[in-house]
């Protein structure tokens, strides 16, 4: 599976080691930053893992930051990105199976490497039933989606 890989600053080292878990279980990484300790913001790299899936350069994503929130705000913005800060198991899994969750995120002062090792095969091997009940939610969300993006455009609104 080819994987997109985005992490900020606070969330670099885990990067590290989700990488070196991604080549060992043989999943083509595309690496997107960061490099490097030095301050950067976590917007940039949930959309640049964002763009990836979009694209059909990646199937699925994951990002880190310090919490895994700022990320996964950022992440769910993007129409058609479904990103869940995931640090247990269960909803690792259980996002991908019922929610059709394509971007995995985590917060790198939350979750070690021993953990974060457990989330990633949990979320790799997790696969959307597709299930009336779960596709019939997915279709709503779609439709929030469009109903507000064509609201962002009425006069009177202020753009983000």
């Amino acid at each position: 599976m080819r994987i997109a890989l985005g992490s900020d600053h606070a969330g670099f080292e885990l990067k590290q080691c989700v990488t070196e878990r991604l080549a060992g279980l043989k999943h083509e990484i595309i690496d997107l930053g960061t490099d490097s300790h030095e301050a950067v913001d976590y917007p940039d790299y949930a959309e640049a893992v964002g763009m990836a899936i979009l694209e059909g350069r990646a199937e699925r994503g994951i990002v880190i930051c310090g919490s895994g929130v700022g990320a996964s705000v950022a992440a769910n913005k993007i129409p058609g990105i479904r990103a869940g800060v995931c640090h247990d198991i269960y909803s690792a899994h259980q996002g991908v199976e019922h929610d059709d969750m394509n971007v995995l995120v985590l917060g790198a002062r939350i979750v070690g490497s021993a953990l974060t090792c457990d989330l990633v095969e949990a979320f790799l091997g997790a696969r959307f039933t597709k299930e009336s009940r779960h596709q019939r939610r997915l279709d709503k969300i779609s439709r929030l989606e469009q109903k507000f993006d064509s609201r962002r455009s009425l006069p009177g609104r202020r753009s983000p």
